[in-house]
């Protein structure tokens, strides 16, 4: 995917800010040499890595009217509000030489448990993969078919593609687990609802009742006087 972006000459927050207006990206592409600051199209951006290779797809990043470089994603942040990107940071790497990314895990399949009544809970979203740029998955597939009440799944037993090597401990990272159902507390009955009625509205025998203490201390009062 190719994807043209400029230098940026004039650089602080300021300047940032009035491109962000204009539907521009601030960024930066870091190369083998020094890093470059960037602007890019939001439009172009997203469709850029909207692609099969989606957020781990390799771009070939033309500054200008240079030359062009191949590029991933390194980084980029979002407004918390209208979800817009407001700064990218690529990579620029070799074709030819193995890269390091996060590679998110999906779930497939209806878990065997799951039918008997089960929770099926995903422990882990992402796994650290090594593998040349153009062959990072774009996610990884665990089958949870198997998987009954009890059970759990490791990084083991994930669909890896040929030239990919995991990172992770796949031997004791959880991926999956599914487990028995919380038993439900048992709706209290009509007779034991009466029960506690009567039981919190009884007056304690100690206390003296509101007219009969009023009354007592009048009739002393008559008394007395």
């Amino acid at each position: 995917m190719k994807l043209v972006v400029q230098d940026r000459a004039v650089l602080g927050s300021a300047e940032s800010r009035r491109l962000r207006r204009r539907g521009v990206v601030p960024g930066v592409l870091y190369g083998r040499e020094q890093p470059i600051p960037i602007a890019v199209s939001e439009r172009d951006l997203r469709a850029a890595l909207g692609g099969a290779g989606g957020a781990h797809a390799v771009l070939d990043v033309v500054v200008g009217s240079g030359k062009t470089h191949s590029s991933v994603l390194k980084e980029f942040q979002q407004d918390p509000v209208r979800g817009s990107v407001t700064h990218v940071d690529l990579q620029e790497v070799r074709l030819d030489q193995p890269i390091h990314a996060a590679v998110a895990v999906v779930l497939v399949g209806d878990a065997r448990g799951v039918r008997e009544g089960g929770v099926l809970t995903q422990v882990t979203t992402n796994v650290n993969v090594q593998a040349l740029p153009l062959e990072i998955p774009e996610h990884l597939e665990l089958d949870v078919t198997e998987l009954g009440v009890g059970d759990s799944a490791r990084l083991s037993q994930l669909r890896v593609p040929d030239g990919v090597t995991i990172l992770d401990d796949v031997e004791e990272t959880v991926v999956a687990t599914v487990s028995a159902p919380r038993a439900e507390e048992p709706e209290p009955t009509e007779a034991a609802e009466g029960a506690e009625a009567v039981e919190g509205g009884a007056p304690e025998a100690d206390e003296p009742q509101g007219d009969a203490a009023t009354g007592e201390g009048e009739a002393a009062g008559t008394a007395e006087g």
